[in-house]
C-alpha cells in the first residue's frame, strides 16, 4: 500500500475514532442531564396525602392513637372517629401515652374515640362492631394502618390465611360504611410475610379494587409512632416500624369504578403545600393502577 494510501486510511480512522468518541460524549452528557431532570422531578414532587382535611375518617385499630392525633394536629382532620380493638384498661396498659393522646382528640366535639371494635365485625349490630356508633353517618375515608392478628402461630401459611381472613372481613364490613365515591386504605409493610396476603385479590374478592397505592410515609405524620401489637417494648428501644418501609393501598368499590378514583387519586387528596390551593397533579383523575411514584405494583 503506498504511503498516500495508509496516509488517508489513517486520516479515515482517526475521523472515525473522533465521531464515536464525540458520540460517546454527547450520550454520556443527555443520560447526565436526564438523571439529573428526573432527580430534580422527584425532589420536587410534593408528598401527597390520601384524604383532606374536610373528610370523614373512620381510622380502625389505632395504637396508641398518636396518628390520630397528628391528622387533628398537624393536619386539621376534626371529623375523626379513632377506634381500637382493645379495651381502655387493656390499651393503657399495653400504651400508657395513649392516655394524653386520646384526652387532647376528646377536646374536640366532632372527635370520637370508640373501644373494643373488632375489625371483622365492623358496623354490625354487636358490642364489638359498633352498631349505630359507626353506622350513623356514610364515611369518604376508612383507614385501617398495619393490620395484623398477632403472633397466633408460627407456622407461616396459617399466619397468612389468619391475615387474609382479617383483611377479607374488614374490606367487607368497611364497604357497607362508605358514603359514595369513599375510599378504604389500607397500609403494610413491604416485603413478605405481607406481600404473602395478596391484598389486591382480597379486595376483589369482596367487590372493591385498588385505584392507586402509594409510599407510606411516616415523615408527613409529624408525632406519629408505630404501636406494637403487643406494647411498649419494656426499657425502650427495639424495632421501629415507622422507620420501616411500607405501602398504602387505596381502595374503591368496583360499581363506582369512575367515583372511586377521582376520589381516591386526585380530587380528594391533598398535596403538602397546596391545601386550598385546588391543584392537582398530572393523572391524578386516571382511573388507572399506577402507584403515586408512577411505578407499576
Amino acid at each position: 500500500m503506498g504511503k498516500a494510501k495508509k496516509a488517508k486510511l489513517k486520516k479515515q480512522l482517526s475521523s472515525t475514532h473522533h465521531k464515536k468518541s464525540s458520540l460517546a460524549h454527547a450520550n454520556k452528557i443527555s443520560k447526565s442531564k436526564d438523571k439529573g431532570e428526573t432527580k430534580h422531578r422527584q425532589a420536587s414532587q410534593k408528598p401527597t396525602l390520601p384524604f383532606s382535611p374536610t373528610d370523614r375518617i373512620l381510622l380502625i385499630g389505632e395504637g396508641d392513637f398518636s396518628f390520630a392525633l397528628s391528622l387533628l394536629t398537624h393536619h386539621s382532620c376534626t371529623n375523626l372517629t379513632a377506634t381500637t380493638l382493645e379495651t381502655r384498661n387493656t390499651l393503657l396498659q399495653k400504651h400508657p401515652q395513649a392516655a394524653t393522646h386520646i384526652s387532647t382528640l376528646l377536646t374536640h366535639p366532632t372527635i370520637r374515640v370508640l373501644y373494643s371494635l373488632d375489625a371483622t365485625k365492623l358496623g354490625l349490630p354487636l358490642p364489638t362492631g359498633g352498631g349505630p356508633l359507626v353506622r350513623k353517618t356514610p364515611f369518604d375515608r376508612i383507614i385501617f394502618n398495619f393490620p395484623h392478628v398477632g403472633g397466633l402461630t408460627k407456622d407461616v401459611n396459617r399466619q397468612v390465611r389468619a391475615n387474609q381472613e382479617l383483611i377479607v372481613k374488614f374490606l367487607e364490613n368497611a364497604k357497607r360504611l362508605l358514603a359514595k365515591g369513599g375510599t378504604v386504605l389500607v397500609t403494610m409493610f413491604d416485603g413478605e410475610p405481607y406481600t404473602l396476603w395478596n391484598v389486591r385479590d382480597l379486595g376483589r374478592h369482596v367487590g372493591l379494587r385498588v385505584v392507586r397505592s402509594l409510599r407510606f410515609e411516616a415523615g408527613l405524620y409529624e408525632g406519629y409512632r408505630h404501636a406494637r401489637t403487643l406494647g411498649n417494648v419494656q426499657g425502650g428501644g427495639g424495632w421501629k416500624g415507622e422507620e420501616r418501609g411500607a405501602r398504602t393501598y387505596v381502595f374503591g368499590v368496583k360499581e363506582e369504578e369512575g367515583t372511586a378514583a377521582v376520589a381516591g387519586s386526585g380530587a380528594n387528596m391533598v398535596a403538602l403545600g397546596e391545601r386550598g390551593k385546588g391543584k392537582r397533579k398530572r393523572g391524578d383523575d386516571d382511573d388507572s393502577e399506577e402507584n403515586e411514584d408512577g411505578e407499576e405494583d
